[in-house]
Formats: C-alpha cells, structure tokens, sequence
C-alpha cells in the first residue's frame, strides 16, 4: 500500500514539472533512444531503439517501403507512426509532415520524434519539456535521438558510432544502438529494443514490405539479445536463399546458402537438417550422414519426420539409403 501511494506522488509530481503540457492517459512512456536512418546504397530505411519500457517495438518503430520511417517517443503518441507514413505518401517530406503534425498536437512539448522518407529527408524534435538529458542529432542519413538519458553524451555517441560502423544498414543502426548503452543509455536501465527496416521503393505485397523486423519485448539484455536474433535472421536469409535455389535445381548455390547459414548458426538443428536432405538428394548421403546423426541425437523426432517426407518427394532416397540415414 505504502508503495502504490510513493507511486501516485512521483506520478503527480512529474505531472507537475511538465508545466500543465497535455499528457493523454493512454499514452506510453517511451522514454528511450532511437535512430531512423538511410542507405543511400540500397534504398533502405530503418529503425532501431532501446528503452526501459516493455515492449516498445509497437509503440516506436513504423515503417512503409518506398515511404519513409518514424520513430515517435517520449511521452509517445503511437499515432504519429501511420499519420507521418500517410503524409510521406502523398510526397510530403519528412521535416514538413513532421511540422504539420506538430502543429496539430497539444503535447507536442513532451514529444520526441523522428521522420525520414525514401529521398532521405529527415525531421525531427525534441519537445522543450522532454525529461532531460534530451536532444537529437542529424547526419546526412540519420538522426539520431534520445531522452531521460544518464547524460547529453549519449546521442552524440550514437551518431558517432553509425558513421563509422561497417556493414548493412541494420548492422550500422545496432551499432548506434550499443554506443548509447555504453555511453550510459537510459538512466533506469535497459528493458526492450526493437529494429525494423523496410525496402526503398514500394513493394507489391504488404507481406514483403519489411525487410527486417525484430522485437525484444523484455530481456534484461535486450541489445545482446536484438543481435543475437539478426545473426539468426541472417542465417535464415541464406537458408531460404537456399531453398529457392533448390526449386531453381541449382544445387550448388543451395549448398553455398546452407553452408553460409550454418556458419551464422551453427547451434540449429533445422538448418543442418535440410542441408543433409539437400547433400542426399545430390547424390551425396555419405556426406549427409554425420549431420542426420548429429541432428537425431539433439532430437529423435526428426529420424521419425525422415521418412515421411520420401512420399512427398522432399526427400529422394531409396530403402537402402534410408536405412543408412536412420541407422
């Protein structure tokens, strides 16, 4: 009881210091740091943020191929995300979608918020009642943003950071993102991150819209754990890399794409699963056999899923080759 009273005065307590600034009950305290950005390379644009809030993909990240991205934070209003997309849509840059909504809003003083578009135009704001240490910094490509941070260096090692990182366009913005935390980061801590990024020019299907999309709705290492699950994301794009080289017979590029997966996951028993049914379709069970044994000591379902998949031709093995395969 004590302890939900103490919450109730802090809560009223920060109402008071925002000045009488408009706070709508429904709106999440994404106090994070965030950074929207652009390849110039590929057309690409993405998002990538940390925060100590759960789940704050849903809320931060918005994106639309051949439109632009939004990161909208703070005392966030989620509406941002699909306003700013609609206006970009209609070729409104993004500094001046940007303004047309902030012009609209009553809280914009708590509002921190980023747009970028597919010309690589970039708007944002950091409202003057943002819980300090607030501010957001713009490069050719990017900007960067952040508030209630443990201090003003925070932003400036993220910009820092993503001009000098190597590598995709989401590689560069987790790097932007790992710089913040070692920088000091959020002054409570660390709860959940997200990235997201999206193709340059429109696509024809919503379904492919996202390039990548990834949440970490509550870890107690969200950034470590963010990564991890790109590396697992890049192993997967060279595992159906290798699929559709399979539907195409090229079973030499199927083999170069699994083999590249593996590498990136070396751990998983799918990718090294698929890959021996490829090698035993190639004429080369010799060579599958290790990984089948390797796989059906980790999980015996897989020797019983074996040779189910003879019927519908996934796997092309006679008798002989079976009782091999399963011995």
């Amino acid at each position: 009881m004590k302890l939900k009273i103490i919450q109730i005065i802090m809560f009223s307590l920060l109402m008071t210091h925002l000045s009488g600034q408009v706070y709508k009950k429904n709106e999440p305290f994404a106090h994070t740091y965030s950074i929207v950005a652009y390849d110039p390379a590929t057309g690409e644009m993405g998002v990538a943020v940390q925060s100590h809030w759960f789940q704050v993909g849903p809320i931060v990240v918005w994106g639309k191929s051949g439109v632009g991205v939004v990161a909208t934070q703070s005392f966030a209003d989620p509406s941002y995300g699909p306003k700013g997309i609609a206006l970009m849509e209609q070729g409104i840059p993004a500094d001046d979608a940007l303004r047309i909504l902030l012009e609209q809003d009553e809280g914009e003083a708590v509002r921190q918020i980023a747009f970028l578009d597919a010309k690589g135009s970039i708007g944002a704001h950091t409202g003057k009642n943002c819980i300090e240490a607030a501010g957001d910094q713009q490069g050719k490509t990017y900007s960067v943003q952040a508030n209630m941070m443990l201090k003003e260096t925070v932003w400036p090692a993220m910009a820092k950071a993503f001009e000098k990182a190597k590598g995709s366009l989401a590689e560069r913005m987790i790097a932007a993102l790992m710089a913040a935390e070692a920088e000091g980061g959020d002054i409570r801590g660390k709860q959940s991150a997200a990235l997201i990024v999206v193709h340059g020019k429109p696509v024809e299907g919503e379904w492919m819209d996202k390039i990548v999309d990834l949440r970490v709705d509550d870890h107690p290492t969200p950034l470590a754990e963010l990564n991890r699950l790109f590396q697992v994301h890049r192993a997967y794009q060279h595992m159906n890399a290798g699929d559709l080289a399979v539907e195409k017979e090229d079973m030499k590029k199927a083999m170069t794409e699994y083999n590249a997966a593996m590498d990136l996951y070396p751990e998983n028993e799918e990718m090294k699963y698929w890959t021996a049914v490829t090698l035993t379709n190639t004429g080369q069970a010799e060579k599958a056999l290790p990984l089948f044994r390797s796989v059906f000591e980790k999980n015996d379902n897989w020797k019983k899923l074996t040779p189910r998949i003879i019927k519908n031709g996934l796997l092309k093995a006679n008798q002989a080759t079976l009782d091999k395969i399963l011995k």
